[in-house]
């Protein structure tokens, strides 16, 4: 299996400390938080992952290089932003497997990658999505389901409790092949949500560990609470 990374964020919630750097290349414990991905999809099996990146993506190409340990690394730069239905669609030119892993350059969500696979053949879904429970999700959006099946996807709302986006997905290499849909386009907004009723979408949900280093007081928790040691 081959991954995508969505490594093109400008990290604005973040600048106050960290204002140099893409957000993948956040510094947690003195690595790039992109490292602790790329570890994780190492240990996985993950052996080739494309990197979409946008903003200083001279900084990340640099450090990294076209190979971490094990794994093959190719860029897919984006000259403009493309959102991140455009970056997806755009990396999707230097995939070669018929299913291919999504993640977050700025989430870390610890699922077991090969369970998110075979749910994804089994219910032969257009888009398998990491699904994580969770208290208090006021900064996110919820998505409401039915057993595998994902239903909506809900604005952000105040509920004590609900089921968010974790930022990994399994989707067929061929999801936009017949789909009239611009260049720049958001996958959550304007293809996740749009498209629910009329495609395949199934939940793989799971309680693993997840952070997203966006805002300011995560980024310091990572520092305490990301696994692995680099």
């Amino acid at each position: 299996m081959e991954a995508i990374i969505l490594a093109g964020g400008l990290g604005t919630r973040l600048r106050p400390i960290v204002s140099d750097l893409p957000k993948p290349m956040a510094p947690i414990r003195g690595k790039p938080f992109l490292q602790y991905i790329f570890e994780y999809l190492r240990i996985q099996g993950i052996r080739k992952v494309v990197l979409s990146t946008g903003y200083k993506h001279q900084m990340i190409e640099s450090y990294f290089g076209s190979q971490y340990h094990e794994i093959s690394l190719v860029y897919s730069q984006e000259i403009e932003p493309l959102g991140t239905g455009g970056a997806v669609k755009k990396a999707l030119e230097n995939i070669t497997t018929n299913h291919v892993f999504v993640l977050n350059g700025d989430t870390f969500f610890n699922i077991n990658l090969e369970d998110l696979y075979q749910l994804h053949l089994l219910l032969n879904s257009d888009v398998t999505l990491a699904l994580k429970p969770m208290k208090n999700p006021a900064r996110y959006g919820i998505i409401k389901t039915a057993g595998d099946k994902v239903l909506s996807f809900n604005e952000k709302s105040l509920k004590k409790q609900g089921t968010i986006n974790g930022g990994i997905y399994v989707l067929k290499k061929n999801l936009f092949k017949g789909i009239s849909i611009s260049e720049k386009f958001s996958f959550e907004q304007d293809f996740l949500k749009k498209y629910a009723d009329s495609l395949q979408f199934n939940a793989y949900k799971s309680d693993a560990f997840f952070i997203d280093i966006g805002i300011p007081e995560d980024f310091q928790a990572a520092q305490r609470k990301l696994p692995y040691q680099l």
